[in-house]
């Protein structure tokens, strides 16, 4: 479990097929240093497991399931991917329940800066859209964050300067695919009402 209140951006130094699966090594920070083999960590959002550490280098294999349901296939080296560990059993939630499960990646449509803060609208596919809603959280490439308005398939949040500051939305351009996590609890919530129905 994460919160979506990303430690710092890793930076991509090699994504390759390997024997068993496509091989993601990060250059990590402060985050990577308690990490070893078989620890959990949220990578753009995604729950991945350390397979090899090296130093700040840290190995995963990702499925192609994974590969396929997320943005994974745009990251080349030198790319920028939000990194957090799970959360510790007595920490703080600051941020929203995030599970790593990436459901859909949406496409920025519109990324620019308006006075001091800044404008995110992403597409948003038509199986996540029951689950959005205005003043809501989301998860966007791993990133807690609330949607401030909604549209018939695009959402919008404002950005405050140091949560672009410290991420990877320092280096998104439109048309780039971000990795989308709607709330659980709204899933949660359509399945029990849909167990009332039947």
């Amino acid at each position: 479990m994460f919160t979506g209140i990303v430690e710092e951006p890793g930076v991509v130094v090699q994504i390759r097929p390997g024997k068993k699966s496509t091989e993601l090594t990060v250059r990590t920070g402060a985050a990577g240093k308690t990490l070893r083999v078989g620890s959990s960590i949220a990578v753009n959002g995604t729950c991945l497991t350390v397979v090899k550490k090296r130093g700040a280098l840290v190995s995963f294999d990702v499925l192609n399931e994974t590969l396929r349901c997320t943005n994974f296939g745009e990251l080349k080296t030198g790319s920028l991917v939000n990194l957090e560990r799970p959360l510790r059993a007595d920490g703080r939630l600051d941020g929203h329940f995030v599970q790593g499960h990436v459901d859909a990646t949406g496409v920025v449509r519109r990324w620019e800066q308006v006075g001091k803060d800044f404008v995110l609208e992403v597409t948003v596919p038509v199986s996540l859209r029951k689950y959005i809603v205005e003043k809501g959280s989301i998860a966007v490439d791993g990133i807690s964050l609330t949607v401030a308005a909604v549209g018939c398939d695009w959402l919008r949040i404002w950005i405050i300067p140091h949560t672009r500051a410290i991420t990877n939305l320092r280096t998104r351009r439109a048309g780039e695919q971000v990795n989308l996590e709607a709330d659980v609890l709204a899933k949660h919530m359509e399945r029990l009402l849909a167990g009332r129905r039947n």
